[in-house]
């Protein structure tokens, strides 16, 4: 069994059933954001696919696939999980397990940009990993923030065939494109609609409900390099420390794009710890 849920359906370029000021600015990192998306769905996919008949098995909840940073869905993942498990205790159900989906191709390409050729050229590159002996027999939750094109779907039953896995699986979205005469890059509408400048990322890093991910990292070091370092010089040292070891995670300092950035935040670092010396 193979089933898609989402929760909101776009079929008009600026009706969306939710704020798209919300959506720009939980893709950066607002984890206040991410706790109501994630809380929604979860509370969406009770009431449609739990509540009239319950799935006994076991259920495993699993993000977009990420190498190292984890995605902007990630966090969305962690209150899905919280407002799921809530609802499977109070009616005596086995709470969830969690697994990974690994990636082994990192790009610089902003996705939202691209059509749907383009995105699954590009995709189409990497590779998808899960550990299948240890979700043998259980039902399976992918979980996404929006679905436009459905690449990464196309992917995630690639992978599927590939290990020849028989599971029940729900691919789960916040939000569907499901008008297609809708430009793909409505997903870029709305990843930028709060976030014109690196400056606009202030008011979330620095809310104490910031959780990093990918996109925001990627943005950060593609930045123009004095507008970056102007940036820079007001956030706390737990974020540059976290910035710099993100990026080494996901091998971006081997990309000739990035290291400009980085090679500034390296310095910093230096500086800080020679003076802590």
């Amino acid at each position: 069994m193979h089933l898609t849920y989402s929760l909101h359906k776009i079929t008009e370029p600026e009706q969306f059933g939710f704020s798209a000021a919300d959506y720009s600015r939980f893709k950066y990192g607002d984890a206040e954001v991410a706790r109501s998306f994630g809380t929604a769905l979860a509370q969406g996919f009770i009431e449609e696919h739990l509540k009239g008949e319950p799935i006994t098995s076991q259920l495993v909840v699993i993000s977009s696939p990420y190498s190292f940073i984890p995605t902007a869905t990630y966090t969305l993942k962690n209150y899905f999980v919280s407002a799921l498990n809530r609802w499977l205790a109070n009616n005596h159900l086995p709470v969830v397990q969690e697994a990974k989906v690994h990636r082994t191709i990192t790009y610089k390409e902003d996705y939202g940009e691209l059509d749907a050729e383009q995105r699954l050229r590009l995709i189409g590159n990497d590779s998808f990993h899960i550990d299948k002996d240890f979700i043998k027999g259980k039902t399976l939750l992918f979980l996404d923030d929006i679905k436009i094109t459905g690449s990464h779907e196309h992917m995630i039953m690639k992978m599927v065939e590939a290990y020849g896995l028989d599971n029940n699986i729900f691919m789960l979205y916040f939000a569907e494109l499901i008008n297609r005469s809708i430009h793909p890059s409505i997903e870029n509408y709305l990843n930028y609609y709060q976030v014109q400048t690196i400056f606009d990322l202030d008011s979330i890093i620095l809310s104490g409900k910031f959780s990093i991910n990918t996109r925001i990292v990627k943005y950060i070091l593609n930045y123009d390099h004095d507008s970056f370092c102007i940036f820079l010089q007001n956030k706390p040292d737990d974020f540059i420390n976290s910035l710099y070891d993100m990026a080494l995670g996901n091998g971006y300092h081997t990309m000739e794009c990035y290291q400009p950035n980085l090679n500034h935040i390296k310095k910093q670092l230096s500086t800080f710890n020679k003076n802590l010396a």
